[in-house]
């Protein structure tokens, strides 16, 4: 069966058969390509005049047009989206980081698994020397969740889901749609 001019297929293969050609955003001519043109437009690039732009599948995926719901809209030819993001803070939900302590004094120097940040006892020792830790213990005095510094680098992180790298091929011949 003969495909459709303007018809998008993912195709496995490192070429582009006869009749088809890669989506990766190349302009064509007008001229030499008036069926295709009629189809697609402007609506991926190109001048109007001389010019027509392929869609540009290249490390894209397709998403229907229009508004599904609870979606935003998207239009033909509308590209979005991004590999990497960076969140920041007013992104993320409202929470807080709560830390708690003992107001026992402490009895070792050491932070060690299971060891509870506990009240220094100086008792006349060298300051390295000051327990700040109970070995072991319940932590009893929350403290303010002001009082807990931020963290991070407010580096990018990867947005990408599972993928496998495929080509899309456009049918630049074949059979004119028609219409409804």
């Amino acid at each position: 069966m003969d495909p459709y001019i303007g018809e998008i297929r993912m195709f496995a293969g490192t070429f582009a058969p006869r009749g088809w050609m890669f989506c990766t955003g190349q302009l064509l001519s007008i001229a030499q390509n008036s069926a295709l043109f009629s189809i697609l437009g402007t609506n991926y690039g190109g001048d109007g005049v001389s010019t027509f732009g392929l869609p540009n599948l290249a490390g894209r995926v397709p998403v229907g047009t229009g508004q599904g719901p609870g979606l935003s809209r998207k239009e033909l030819g509308q590209m979005g989206g991004t590999e990497s993001v960076t969140l920041l803070s007013n992104q993320m939900p409202a929470h807080t980081h709560g830390f708690a302590v003992s107001n026992t004094n402490g009895d070792t120097t050491v932070p060690a698994a299971g060891a509870v940040l506990a009240v220094v006892n100086t008792g006349g020792r060298e300051p390295e020397q000051h327990p700040a830790y109970l070995a072991s213990g319940t932590p009893n005095t929350p403290l303010n969740p002001a009082s807990v510094q931020p963290a991070g680098g407010s580096q990018p992180h990867d947005n990408m889901m599972p993928y496998l790298g495929m080509n899309y091929i456009i049918a630049v011949e074949g059979l004119y749609p028609p219409r409804p």
